[in-house]
């Protein structure tokens, strides 16, 4: 971690105040080299405590490496736009145990497409000093033409507020509702759109979140801080091999079939 450091234990207008101050030192051009390993993080809370799960894979196969876990109590309240305050402290925990730095971070959560133009994938990478995405399931602050997106995969449209273009609605597979795609530190966001697109595999959000949050659904309920990569294996099956999988069950079920 070489990126500024700063304590968590801070009030709500400390947050503030620490929001306007290092946005300005995040990087939005492309500042990384070539992505061979992405990472997924996300958080859930459970009771008093932030659940953090981060799980690695190679690029272009979308192969697991490497699943890691956290449990912190959380200190913070919730306070809208401040939530890195919440998650930070389980998530940087996680970070920590990684034993390979990842070329790219995927954030459940937003980058510039946030009101402070600060939202966690811009913090954390920042903090941590790694490339990162946000990649939001809503939209949380400007306005997107969602009605010309199209329902097409690939499709997207920006975001913008304020006069500013802060990220993109993003249709990663046909017909689903689109992510909310926002450049967090040292990525560009033509190149946020690309390497979020690049690790989505038929379902709604890239591969890297999807098992993140299975990571962290499964720590929830089951306990604990320690996952491993099979804990995870049954969900690396992708829609279009599901179905194949299904049609030849079928064939083996119906009489008269070879």
């Amino acid at each position: 971690m070489v990126g500024p450091r700063h304590s968590w234990a801070v009030s709500a207008a400390d947050a503030r105040a620490l929001q306007r101050r290092l946005r300005e030192r995040v990087i939005r051009g492309d500042a990384l080299g070539p992505v061979a390993v992405v990472a997924g993080a996300d958080v859930a809370f459970a009771g008093e405590e932030a659940v953090a799960a981060i799980v690695t894979l190679s690029v272009p196969a979308l192969s697991l490496c490497e699943v890691v876990a956290a449990r912190r109590r959380v200190a913070f309240p919730y306070v809208p736009g401040l939530l890195t305050f919440r998650e930070g402290p389980a998530l940087e925990a996680a970070f920590r145990r990684l034993r390979r730095r990842p070329d790219l971070i995927l954030f459940d959560g937003h980058g510039l497409a946030h009101p402070a133009r600060f939202g966690l994938a811009c913090h954390l990478g920042l903090r941590w000093d790694v490339p990162a995405v946000g990649c939001a399931k809503s939209l949380l602050t400007g306005e997107v033409a969602l009605e010309r997106l199209g329902r097409r995969r690939g499709g997207h449209r920006a975001i913008r507020a304020e006069g500013e273009v802060v990220g993109a609605a993003l249709r990663t597979a046909d017909g689903v509702r689109p992510i909310f795609v926002s450049a967090g530190h040292r990525v560009s966001l033509a190149t946020a759109l690309r390497l979020a697109f690049r690790c989505c595999r038929g379902y709604r959000v890239p591969e890297p979140l999807r098992l993140a949050d299975a990571a962290v659904a499964l720590l929830k309920r089951r306990g604990g801080s320690v996952l491993a990569p099979e804990d995870l294996t049954p969900l690396l099956r992708f829609p279009r091999q599901r179905r194949a999988a299904a049609r030849a069950r079928a064939r083996l079920d119906t009489p008269g079939t070879a």
